[in-house]
C-alpha cells in the first residue's frame, strides 16, 4: 500500500492561517495516498520557552516559570479557539491541553523543590516533551472537525531510544515492534495518526528527546517503519536554498540534490532538516521532499539517489568551529582528548567532526560546535578551555579561537581539480586556516576566521553557485 509520511514544523502549525494550509494539504493528500501519516513539531518557540521555564524552577522562580506556563497555556487555548470547532471538540481539546499543562506545572514543582545546581537531562526531556504533545492534539482536532479520522499519538509510545536524554538515539529494532504493534493497525482501520516528532522514550518509559529540529529524524523513522513511499517536510520556505536567505542576497531554491549532498548540508548548518535524517531515507531509497506549507503548488526540493548535472556546486552553509593552534609538532592524542572532555563536560557531547593539519613545527585543529549547542557556545568554549588550556602545564602553548566553517556542496566537487581552484580563488585575500573534503566527495569545508564568514559566504555563492545555478 502507498504510503506518504508528511512532517509538518512549528512554522506550518503556529497559526490558524498556517493551520487552514495544513487542512488543506492533508485532505488533498489524503484522497491521493492510501495511507498517510502526519509528524508535527511544537509551536514555533514553545521549546526555546520550555527550556527558560525548566531553568527558573531550577533555581526555585515559582513566578517566573508559571508565567511562562501561563503565556503557553493562552497561546494554544487561542489557538484552538481561532479553528471554528464544534462545541464538543473545543471543549475536548481544551481539557487536553489543560492536563498537559498541568502535569507541566507539577514537573516544574517537583524541579523546583529537589534541583538548585544542575538540571538534569532526563527531567528536561520530560518537560519538552509537552511542546510536541500540545500541538499534536491541536491539528488532530482540526483535521477530525473536517471528517477525518485523525488521532493524537505520543511517540513515547512508538519510538524506543536509549537513555542519553537530550539527544537519544532511536532503537530500530524496538522502534518497529511498537510501530507494527500499534502504528500499523491503525493506518489499516483507515485512522490518520498525528504523531509527535522529536521525543521517544526509554524501554523503562522515561521520555527522551533527538535533540534539536528531531522530528524530521522522527518523520524518517516511522516512514521507514512503515515502508513509506515518500517523505514530505513542510515549513515556510520553498525548499533548500542555495544560501541562507537572510546572510546571502539571490539566494535560490535548488531543485534537487543527492542523499549525500543533503546530509552535508545539513551536517555543516543549514537549519532546516536534522542532519541525522537523511541516513535512514538513503538506506531505505525513500525520496524527500521539502516545500513550503503556504505554496503547496511549488514542487519544493527532491532529495533522492542521484542528481544531474555532478560536479556542480549547489549551495554553501557554514557553522561555528573552535580553533586550537600552537607552535608543536607530534602525536596530538592528548590534546585531543582534552577538547573531547571539555566538551563533553560543557556541551553534552565530543566533537563529531575535527579537522587537523600539521607542518615541521606547527599543529592545527578544528571542531565543529554543531546549530543545537545555541548561538553562544563557541563564546562560552573558548572562554573555558582558554581557561582550562592555560592552568595546564603541558598544554599552555595552544591558542583557542572561534571560527567558521564555510562549506560547498556539490557532488563529485573532489574530483575536479578547477572548480576546488575556482573556489579557493573566490576568497581573494580571506586568510584560509584549514580546508578538509567530505568523505561523501560532494563538499569541501574552508575553515576561516568568525569575523571572515558573512564575506566568504557571499562570495563563495556570488562566484561559484549562483552561475552554475542559473545555468
Amino acid at each position: 500500500m502507498s504510503t506518504l509520511v508528511m512532517k509538518f514544523g512549528g512554522a506550518s502549525v503556529g497559526t490558524t492561517t498556517a493551520l487552514s494550509q495544513v487542512l488543506g494539504i492533508v485532505l488533498q493528500e489524503v484522497a491521493r495516498w492510501q495511507r498517510v501519516i502526519v509528524v508535527v513539531s511544537a509551536l514555533d518557540g514553545v521549546t526555546d520557552a520550555l527550556i527558560d521555564a525548566a531553568h527558573l524552577a531550577q533555581f526555585g522562580n515559582e513566578r517566573g516559570y508559571r508565567r511562562i506556563a501561563a503565556t503557553l497555556r493562552q497561546r494554544h487555548l487561542a489557538l484552538a479557539e481561532g479553528l471554528a470547532l464544534s462545541k464538543t471538540e473545543l471543549a475536548a481539546l481544551q481539557a487536553d491541553l489543560d492536563k498537559l499543562l498541568f502535569d507541566l506545572l507539577n514537573t516544574f514543582q517537583r524541579i523546583a523543590e529537589t534541583t538548585r545546581e544542575t538540571l538534569r537531562p532526563e527531567h528536561l526531556d520530560d518537560i519538552l516533551a509537552i511542546g510536541e504533545k500540545l500541538a499534536a492534539r491541536i491539528v488532530a482536532s482540526l483535521l477530525r472537525q473536517h471528517a477525518l479520522r485523525a488521532v493524537a499519538i505520543d511517540s513515547t509510545d512508538l519510538l524506543m531510544t536509549d537513555d542519553v536524554f537530550g539527544n537519544a538515539t532511536p532503537d530500530l529494532r524496538a522502534t518497529q515492534h511498537r510501530i507494527d504493534q500499534h502504528l500499523l493497525p491503525m493506518l489499516e482501520r483507515g485512522l490518520l495518526p498525528v504523531v509527535t516528532g522529536f521525543i521517544g522514550a526509554t524501554p523503562a518509559g522515561k521520555p527522551t528527546t533527538l535533540g534539536r529540529g528531531g522530528s524530521d529524524y522522527s518523520a524518517s523513522i516511522f516512514a521507514v517503519a512503515a515502508q513509506a513511499k515518500e517523505v514530505w517536510v513542510w515549513s515556510d520556505v520553498d525548499g533548500i536554498m542555495s544560501a541562507d536567505p537572510n546572510e546571502v542576497e539571490g539566494a535560490r531554491v535548488i531543485r534537487e540534490l543527492s542523499y549525500w549532498e543533503m546530509a552535508e548540508l545539513a551536517y555543516f548548518g543549514a537549519r532546516i532538516l536534522h542532519a541525522r535524517m537523511v541516513a535512514p531515507l538513503q538506506a531505505n531509497s525513500i525520496p524527500l521532499r521539502v516545500k513550503n506549507v503556504y505554496k503547496p503548488q511549488l514542487p519544493g526540493t527532491l532529495i533522492h539517489a542521484t542528481t544531474t548535472p555532478a560536479s556542480t556546486v549547489k549551495s554553501v552553509t557554514h557553522i561555528q568551529g573552535l580553533s586550537l593552534s600552537a607552535q608543536h609538532s607530534g602525536a596530538l592524542t592528548d590534546i585531543v582528548r582534552l577538547v573531547n572532555a571539555h566538551l563533553q563536560k560543557h556541551m553534552g557531547s565530543p566533537t563529531d567532526v575535527m579537522i587537523s593539519a600539521q607542518s615541521a613545527s606547527r599543529s592545527f585543529l578544528c571542531s565543529v560546535i554543531p546549530t543545537s549547542a545555541g548561538p553562544d557556545a563557541v563564546n562560552h568554549l573558548v572562554e573555558t578551555l582558554g581557561r582550562e588550556l592555560k592552568d595546564s602545564e603541558r598544554h599552555q602553548q595552544w591558542m583557542v579561537e572561534a571560527v567558521g566553517l564555510v562549506t560547498v556542496i556539490g557532488d563529485a566537487i573532489n574530483t575536479h581539480p578547477a572548480l576546488i581552484a575556482q573556489t579557493l580563488g573566490a576568497l581573494e585575500d580571506i586568510p584560509v586556516l584549514g580546508a578538509s573534503f567530505g568523505p561523501g566527495g560532494c563538499s569541501l569545508s574552508i575553515v576561516v576566521r568568525a569575523p571572515d564568514v558573512e564575506v566568504a559566504l557571499r562570495r563563495l555563492h556570488d562566484s561559484i553557485v549562483a552561475p552554475n545555478a542559473a545555468q
